[in-house]
């Protein structure tokens, strides 16, 4: 991997790192619907005249119902989801039960769309599971002041994200990756506004919210996007999945640094669990067991 695509990658870990910072800081102003709105339909009004400069919108219109299913499953619903987390857990917590998604992508594409999964890959979800009970373990109370809910809904979110990872590779696989993310934050935005005008904020927030948002859409989804699929271009979505390690270290130093948020042991021990079962899964971590895969159906 070339140094370039390294800086990339390692900026695109910040950035989606980030993105729990500031979800934390505006989601208890606005409220879930009305901040997952801001966030989408910002996103949408940025990459909207990047993909008319390019000729997409076109491919976009046909498209839509594919991308409305996407947009539902990869961003309105699990935005939703980690928002009204985002109102008890911390923004570290939150970043690390993100890396599930690629576990839940993985054991969908296995049950779904029968893809192959050898003695390996059942030992890296195995393994990458554990990691889960590890982390969210202390968190799983539900009387009162208990976080069981809100943990829950974080996953909820990782397992839309591995939903629509699977129906995206299925039914718009060869689409322009900007008609997809373009489409996708605009069909989210039509799913999420007519609820954020019901629930908007009687109490205007501060500018400093207002900021943290603007950042939250344009920097940690607009950008971001394109940054993601530019790193898909150059090195291949296998090296490019490598983020995924990254963002909860970078999504626990920001909330140490800018919420002073604590590190425990099972955020740190589960996270790591997590994050080998992932590599295991994927390849990108070598596993003593022989070559020959063991195909299993649902």
């Amino acid at each position: 991997m070339k140094t370039s695509d390294l800086a990339a990658l390692f900026s695109l870990a910040a950035i989606w790192g980030a993105s729990f910072l500031f979800m934390r800081i505006t989601a208890p102003a606005f409220g879930p619907f009305a901040m997952v709105a801001l966030r989408v339909g910002l996103a949408a009004l940025f990459l909207l005249p990047l993909l008319a400069w390019r000729g997409g919108l076109g491919t976009m219109w046909q498209r839509r119902r594919d991308l409305m299913v996407v947009g539902a499953f990869n961003s309105a619903i699990p935005f939703t989801f980690y928002a009204w987390a985002m109102l008890s857990v911390q923004a570290g917590f939150a970043s690390i039960t993100n890396a599930t998604a690629p576990l839940f992508a993985a054991l969908i594409a296995w049950m779904w769309l029968k893809d192959r999964l050898s003695l390996t890959g059942v030992a890296g979800l195995l393994i990458g599971m554990a990691g889960v009970i590890i982390l969210v373990w202390p968190k799983i109370r539900f009387d009162e002041g208990g976080l069981g809910w809100p943990v829950l809904a974080c996953l909820a979110a990782t397992l839309s994200y591995g939903f629509a990872a699977n129906y995206t590779k299925r039914n718009l696989a060869g689409v322009d990756s900007l008609v997809t993310a373009t489409g996708s934050q605009a069909c989210a935005a039509l799913l999420v506004v007519p609820l954020a005008w019901w629930q908007w904020p009687t109490v205007n927030p501060s500018l400093e919210v207002w900021a943290a948002a603007a950042v939250l859409a344009i920097g940690c989804t607009g950008i971001a996007y394109i940054l993601f699929f530019r790193l898909i271009s150059s090195v291949g979505p296998a090296r490019a999945i490598a983020v995924t390690f990254l963002i909860p270290a970078f999504g626990m130093l920001w909330g140490v640094l800018f919420l002073a948020e604590t590190v425990t042991f099972n955020m740190l021990g589960g996270g790591a669990v997590i994050l080998l079962g992932i590599g295991i899964t994927n390849g990108l971590i070598k596993w003593p067991v022989g070559r020959r895969g063991v195909q299993e159906r649902a």
